[in-house]
């Protein structure tokens, strides 16, 4: 570790007592500073712009202060000012107020014709819209700000701009882009003099997009810049952050001690300050940490301390997110009922911001949990609340997607009118030519018509070939549509439009027939264990073996996640266990090598004849599906690897049928009907008699 040479023969000072020096440095800056060799505003501003991050109230109180006695001040100190006040209140969740001191930023720049505050206000306005999760608008912002800033010529302000634009760029999606404008802001940082925030900022972002990338080698290297640089500085904020970004690197590359205690060392820093509105987010990465150790008590201490940290700092997402490590703590405990208080403390935070995929992910975490603690009852519950929010999601998407068909569909049209008028016109043009040739040279009449031959093959030729070309395009369009990107089969939009091209109301009987619902057991686990990568390898796998044991003349589709869809239209209804069976097998005994090492798999099976017809009323797809999804459930519950399927109901009556889609269980248990039982391996329990307990239910690891 680099340090101080001034004595001779001693060492280095250790990094603790660095830190306490940093962070007596820090207490003297928060007085009030006399003038330096800058202008006494524009010194005063930066060192609370700083600061700002660490004690946000404080800083505002002193920047509001400042403001009566800004008026003699050049514009551009007048608009930074103005851009901190906004920037505090953002940190302080005052969003209104912040996007209207951005608003008046860029209004006063656009007044007096100066790019440079237009910028500054730009930046204002995005990071105002990133506050209140408008991530477009953000966008809109930044990107606009890049442009001014580019025409300025302002290095302080191509570093600022270009870092954000960077980070927008990777949230897109555009990873090579955003490094490219992220080592620019870097080149644009290095030459400012005196002032080691913007290029130590910037550096962290390179961090996180090489992190993104899975670049392990630059993260480290990067890291190992950033470190240097924070200990040539020693300034309170940038050990502070440095600590949060080894915390992120080795969390991201699987070094969770390492993780952990640079997140402990951010913690003691964050304390040492007072920097409590920083705390909140900390301790629950702490308790994150340790519940993925599984130290579920350290875990809820720290969840509890985030709690009471984030108290009457207006930080609802720091509450929600505190709630929800205290109740994967209190569930792992085995504190059942004090886990669920916490974790529905959460969602409901989630459910009034309207914040889907958070609260589709929570609920996943949710049903985990109760799973794992033994509540399978709950579990259900929770999986089928996700459920309803997926199809939901997916609904819009498809909505969606449709929209950007039509447009692109309109465009595509719109643009082969054009072609078509341009070839019409050109075919004119040549027309009107050889009338002219043949009135004036009769003697080349033979000639002419034989170029004219040739043009107009020629012009047939290339018809054909734009055609043909459209044609492809048009093929190739409606494949991405209809499959799955990654294991290449159907998706659930050509299965809805297959089953919507059924007669309204098949008859039972008139073909038989059967669906199977799939989904791989412990995937969550294999994910956790092996990596985003093998559980993609085991999808394939899966999706594969489905392709080898059934039909070409069967639809395959992937439901969604790890769920699976068959729809067989024509297998006799006294194999249909065969069917079963064979999936169970083909599946258990395909093992998946990933990276080295053999991964088991196997499945769970929900399965029902369709057409089902009870007491000759056909039931719609949608209730037959509800039924295979129940039976699914109920493999789930009695021990994986095993398929339960529904008989075809012929001789039951409509009250019966209403408990039976109500609560399959149950209608099995008191005698409605007898469901199919098929073993991929485990021993099989005994349909219970009426009157008998549910069956015993089992605490497995992951669904």
């Amino acid at each position: 570790m680099a340090g101080g040479g001034a004595h001779n023969a001693r060492r280095a000072p250790p990094l603790r007592a660095r830190l306490a020096a940093a962070l007596a440095a820090a207490c003297v800056a928060m007085a009030p500073t006399p003038a330096l060799a800058l202008p006494a505003m524009a010194q005063r501003l930066i060192e609370l712009r700083d600061q700002v991050r660490m004690f946000p109230d404080t800083v505002l109180a002193r920047l509001l202060a400042l403001q009566p006695g800004i008026g003699a001040e050049p514009p551009r100190v007048q608009a930074e000012l103005l851009a901190q006040i906004s920037s505090a209140r953002a940190r302080l969740n005052q969003h209104d107020a912040a996007a209207a001191t951005a608003d008046q930023i860029v209004a006063y720049g656009r007044a007096l014709k100066d790019d440079a505050i237009v910028v500054k206000g730009l930046l204002a306005q995005e990071a105002a819209a990133y506050a209140r999760d408008d991530n477009p608008a953000a966008q809109r912002y930044v990107f606009e700000a890049e442009k001014l800033a580019l025409r300025t010529g302002d290095q302080r302000l191509r570093a600022e701009a270009g870092l954000e634009a960077g980070v927008a760029r990777a949230e897109l999606g555009d990873f090579p882009g955003a490094l490219a404008t992220v080592q620019s802001a870097i080149d644009a940082a290095r030459t400012l003099e005196g002032d080691p925030m913007p290029l130590f900022h910037a550096l962290r972002a390179l961090t996180r997009l090489h992190i993104q990338t899975k670049d392990r080698a630059k993260a480290y290297a990067t890291l190992g810049e950033l470190t240097a640089l924070a200990e040539q500085q020693r300034l309170p904020l940038q050990m502070v952050l440095l600590k949060t970004s080894e915390y992120i690197v080795n969390v991201s590359f699987g070094r969770p001690e390492r993780a952990r205690r640079a997140l402990l060392e951010c913690l003691a820093l964050e304390r040492k300050l007072g920097a409590r509105y920083m705390l909140p987010s900390t301790l629950n990465n702490v308790a994150d940490s340790y519940l993925k150790a599984h130290d579920y008590p350290r875990a809820a201490q720290y969840a509890a301390e985030a709690l009471r940290a984030a108290n009457g700092l207006n930080f609802t997402g720091s509450d929600a997110a505190a709630h929800s490590n205290l109740g994967q703590a209190y569930l792992g405990m085995g504190r059942i009922a004090e886990g669920k208080r916490h974790f529905e403390a959460s969602l409901a935070w989630f459910e009034q911001t309207q914040s889907k995929p958070d609260l589709q992910s929570l609920l996943l975490e949710y049903g985990q949990a109760l799973e794992d603690a033994g509540d399978m009852t709950g579990a259900i519950q929770a999986y089928h609340r996700e459920r309803a929010i997926s199809n939901e999601l997916f609904q819009a998407k498809r909505r969606q997607a449709v929209l950007e068909l039509q447009e692109w569909y309109a465009a595509d049209q719109k643009q082969r009118q054009i072609e078509l008028l341009s070839r019409e016109n050109r075919i004119k043009d040549v027309e009107l030519d050889n009338r002219r040739l043949a009135q004036r040279l009769w003697w080349l009449l033979a000639i002419v018509f034989g170029l004219a031959s040739v043009a107009g093959g020629l012009l047939y030729r290339r018809v054909r070939q734009a055609n043909g070309q459209l044609e492809a395009k048009n093929q190739t369009l409606k494949a991405l549509s209809t499959r799955d990107p990654l294991t290449g089969l159907y998706n659930r939009r050509h299965f809805h439009d297959t089953m919507d091209r059924l007669p309204a109301a098949p008859r039972a009987g008139a073909a038989a027939g059967a669906l199977f619902l799939l989904d791989i057991d412990h995937f969550k686990h294999i994910n956790d264990r092996h990596g985003h990568a093998a559980g993609d390898a085991v999808l394939k796998a899966v999706a594969e073996t489905l392709r080898v044991t059934l039909r070409e003349t069967d639809l395959i589709v992937r439901w969604g996640g790890e769920e699976f869809l068959a729809f067989l239209p024509a297998v006799p209804r006294g194999r249909v266990d065969e069917v079963a069976l064979r999936i169970l097998r083909g599946v258990s005994t395909h093992a998946v090598v990933h990276q080295g090492r053999d991964i088991a798999v196997h499945v769970s099976v929900g399965f029902v004849p369709f057409p089902l017809a009870p007491a000759g009323v056909p039931l719609a797809w949608e209730r037959v599906l509800n039924l295979a999804d129940m039976a699914l459930y109920l493999a789930k519950k009695n021990g994986r690897n095993r398929a339960y399927g529904v008989p075809a109901l012929d001789h039951v009556g409509a009250a019966a049928l209403a408990a039976i889609e109500r609560d399959l269980e149950r209608a099995w248990r008191d005698g409605l009907l007898e469901l199919t039982v098929v073993d991929g391996g485990a021993p099989a329990p005994r349909p219970p008699d009426a009157g008998d307990a549910a069956p015993s239910r089992q605490a497995n690891t992951g669904r």
